[in-house]
């Protein structure tokens, strides 16, 4: 009797979870490099799914919004900078265990205003080459070798 509860109660878990659908979720993010080819990379906070590793600024587009409009108005409210050039670089679509995500990167080649924390999100400029996988985003993962193999290129 004990052991027909567990699987039926496994059974129900199993076809709870192959039912439940992921949230999905648009990002708009930017990558800011300096004439010297680094990158500006941010911590994610602390208490937010994979703290502590670094990511490429920016956010969630919001309904009705465009992908550059997300990426201003995100790289204003965290890093203070207005985006003045930029362009399209990849589009990364990435499943977490509890949601999907489709992120759009843009190189950002212009911007007014020095960029500061104002989430109180650690920073750092980083060459792409000497930042490694294991500290980023897993999503972020393919757009830093896209940028090494570009760097690499031109190198």
């Amino acid at each position: 009797m004990w052991i027909r509860s567990k699987v039926q109660a496994v059974s129900r878990q199993a076809r709870l979870a192959g039912s439940t659908k992921l949230e999905s979720i648009r990002v708009a993010a930017g990558i800011l490099r300096d004439p010297t080819g680094r990158i500006l990379v941010t911590e994610r906070l602390g208490d937010s799914p994979f703290a502590g590793l670094w990511e490429f600024p920016g956010g969630k587009i919001r309904d009705g919004e465009s992908a550059p409009a997300a990426l201003r108005r995100e790289l204003a409210e965290e890093l203070g900078i207005t985006i003045d050039v930029y362009e399209h670089f990849m589009c990364v679509d990435h499943r977490y265990p509890d949601r999907r995500v489709s992120i759009e990167f843009y190189i950002v080649a212009s911007w007014k205003s020095e960029p500061r924390s104002l989430e109180g999100q650690a920073m750092r400029w980083e060459l792409p080459g000497l930042l490694g996988t294991e500290e980023v985003l897993p999503a972020d993962v393919p757009v830093l070798d896209a940028l090494r193999n570009q760097a690499a290129r031109a190198g």
